[in-house]
């Protein structure tokens, strides 16, 4: 049986044999355990959209509820497990499959993942879904203008993106693409009180849903 975050297994390489191995604890086993289901929220935007900001507020929102949380910053991410890949589109894309893989190890393990990735490319965030599981994927696309995002630039990035210190900048010189029917949209230049408010509402929602489901 394999892993229930992995819908085909990855191509063998010659003289690699793979196999899954069937682990005696089940997802379910440790959902009940923990009191909910395992889940991903995957936060996408651009940068300075406000991602990290709320996935962080959200973190400890759910927290204070007894959920069990683990949160994957992009930054954070591209200092460890993703440090050896680029800005072209291919190691974007090899970056979001990674945390998609290493997002549903966790959920399958019982954690609440809270994803917060620039994850520019649609193609590639359904593929996260797909890899996870649509069931235990929350598309979370924080709706911030450019604009907003370049005032903010709290990083600097976007002012070296116009001086051409930074040609693969998102939203500059490489394109984002927006979300066609995200699960959750969040203004990024709305009110934070009011953006966080209707956040943790909805995830609360969820959460009682995850409750729910590791009863049954």
């Amino acid at each position: 049986m394999r892993p229930p975050h992995l819908l085909s297994p990855a191509p063998q390489k010659p003289g690699q044999p793979l196999s899954f191995t069937t682990a005696p604890l089940t997802p379910a086993a440790r959902a009940a355990l923990k009191g909910h289901a395992g889940h991903v929220l995957w936060f996408t935007g651009l940068s300075g959209a406000g991602k990290s900001t709320l996935a962080n507020a959200l973190d400890q929102a759910l927290h204070a509820q007894g959920a069990h949380t683990v949160l994957l910053d992009g930054d954070q991410i591209r200092h460890g497990l993703c440090r050896d890949l680029g800005f072209s589109d291919a190691d974007r894309a090899e970056n979001i499959r990674r945390v998609a893989e290493v997002a549903g190890l966790m959920a399958d393990a019982g954690l609440l993942v809270l994803v917060a990735f620039i994850s520019p490319f649609r193609r590639d965030r359904e593929g996260a879904r797909a890899l996870i599981g649509a069931q235990r994927f929350t598309e979370v696309y924080v709706d911030t203008p450019l604009a907003v995002c370049e005032q903010r630039d709290v990083k600097g990035l976007y002012k070296k993106a116009r001086a051409g210190q930074l040609p693969l900048m998102t939203g500059i010189g490489s394109p984002y693409e927006p979300p066609d029917r995200a699960d959750i949209v969040l203004s990024g230049a709305a009110p934070p009180e009011h953006t966080l408010s209707l956040l943790q509402r909805e995830s609360s929602l969820l959460l009682q849903r995850l409750r729910l489901a590791a009863t049954e």
